[in-house]
Parts: C-alpha cells; structure tokens; sequence
C-alpha cells in the first residue's frame, strides 16, 4: 500500500514549519507556485530524512489546483491537506487578492473534498484581518454560497468599485474563512474534517514585509497592546496546525482558529468598553 500523503500548498515559513510537523513517516507533497523555492525546500526536507515530492502550482488557477489534487489522489491516500499559498496586499493588486487569497482557497476545497482518505483533515491559513472586515449579512451569504467559478464577478469584490488591496485582503480573508465553513459538509461526507487558522502578526518574510509597509505602523501598535506582546512565529501556527489535523481533534470542522496573541479579543473588548 502507498504510504499516506500529507499535501502542503505554499512552501514559506508556515508551510516549512507544518510540513516539518506532519510528514515524517508520510509522503511529503510540497506545492508552490516559485518552483526555485521548492527546490530548495525539498532539497532541505530530503536531507532531513523525509519522503519528498513536489509539484509547481498556481492556486489562483482550477486547472491548476485540479491537476495537483489528481496528482496527490495518485500517490496514494491524501491523510493532511495544508493550503498556506497567499499574496500579500504589500505586493499584490486587488484583483490578484481575490483570484489567489479567495479563489484558490475555493478551488483547494472543491478539489481535495472528494480526494481526502477517510479520517483525512484539512487546514487552511486565513488571517486576523478576517476577522477585521467589514461585511454586510448579504455579502457574507454570498461569499458562501456562490459557485466558485463565480466568486471572482461578484460586484463588491470589483476593484472597479473601490476595492484597494488593503481592503481587499481582510474581505478575501473573510471569505476563505466562509469557504471553510461552507465545505465541511462535503469533507465530512467523504469521511473527513476541515477547518481554518488565522494567524496575527507572524514573522515570515511576507510578515516582515507587511510590518515595513504602510500598515506596519497600525499592526506593531496591535502587538504591543496584545496579551502576549510580541509577533508569533512558523511554529506558533505549525503548533495549532498539527492540533487541527490530528485525530484528537476529531470533534472539530467548519471552525476557525484565532492564533493571534490575543489582538482581536484586545480589540473587541476595547469596541465593547
């Protein structure tokens, strides 16, 4: 029998740290759309003893991701699913957001549901700013419900209608949230569980870059008014990970996970008072 597969998509800091987590004894499948970096990442996960294959993917793509869901469904039953891959608003145009942050979240989902082995679990790496956007009841249902081929047209999601990037990234965020939520009924019906973390202010590369953007000022004042006081890391988010996707956690699906050092609690509870 083929050894279980554990499919990581996005090969950065968080994406290193959980695959680091969940692929001894498994076949590593490390997904990203900058192939040198895969490269690199396998080369490191082989010297350290692991099975290790990898695949170049574009996850604003369905072609794309349906291409790398057959591909992992071939080299054997799919155990863990991880979908780290995201752009962020420091780099990228509101188009780009939607059609990678969101839609490639939607497309992961679609793909995988039917593909995962019984007992399987996904994760998906939302964000904070999920948490921070700013919705209407109707936007949300529709971010549920829309087909995912769909998702891309819908009216607020339009840069044309004075969606910056800024704002663009907590509503995609949101969003990939809401699809989480949305699709555990088909991963359970497939005999598996799915759920999202969003992660505050971590020290990745892509965090770095967004603590010396324009907003670095806004999220270093987050942090230091945290419970914790300080940035997370990789393994901060490899930590809740690895919970979510192991059967202890069996009871749990369609949820969200804050690993934020407490902002958005700080936040609400200074809204409240």
């Amino acid at each position: 029998m083929s050894s279980e597969v554990s499919v990581v998509v996005g090969a950065g800091g968080m994406g290193r740290a959980i695959a680091a987590r969940i692929g001894s004894g498994r076949h590593l499948l490390l997904a990203d759309f900058d192939e040198r970096l895969l490269a690199e990442t396998a080369a490191q996960f082989t010297e350290q003893g692991f099975e290790v294959s990898t695949r170049q993917v574009d996850a604003g793509d369905s072609e794309s991701v349906a291409a790398l869901a057959a591909a992992a469904a071939e080299a054997g039953p799919i155990r863990h699913l991880v979908h780290t891959a995201g752009v962020s608003p420091v780099h990228a145009s509101t188009e780009v957001i939607v059609r990678v942050d969101l839609c490639g979240v939607a497309y992961v989902l679609d793909e995988f549901a039917p593909r995962m082995a019984p007992g399987g679990a996904g994760v998906v790496i939302a964000s904070m700013a999920g948490h921070m956007a700013q919705l209407t009841a109707e936007q949300e249902a529709a971010l549920a419900a829309t087909p995912t081929a769909e998702l891309a047209d819908l009216p607020f999601l339009n840069a044309a209608a004075g969606l910056n990037p800024m704002h663009a990234y907590p509503v995609a965020k949101r969003g990939a949230i809401i699809r989480v939520q949305a699709a555990a009924g088909a991963w359970g019906r497939a005999g598996a569980r799915v759920n999202s973390i969003s992660p505050g202010v971590i020290s990745t590369a892509m965090g770095q870059d967004e603590l010396a953007g324009e907003s670095g000022a806004r999220m270093r004042q987050m942090v230091d008014s945290s419970p914790t006081g300080r940035v997370g890391t990789a393994e901060d988010i490899a930590a809740a990970a690895a919970f979510l996707l192991d059967p202890a956690s069996s009871f749990i699906t369609g949820t969200d996970l804050l690993v934020d050092g407490g902002v958005v609690a700080t936040m609400r509870a200074a809204m409240r008072g």
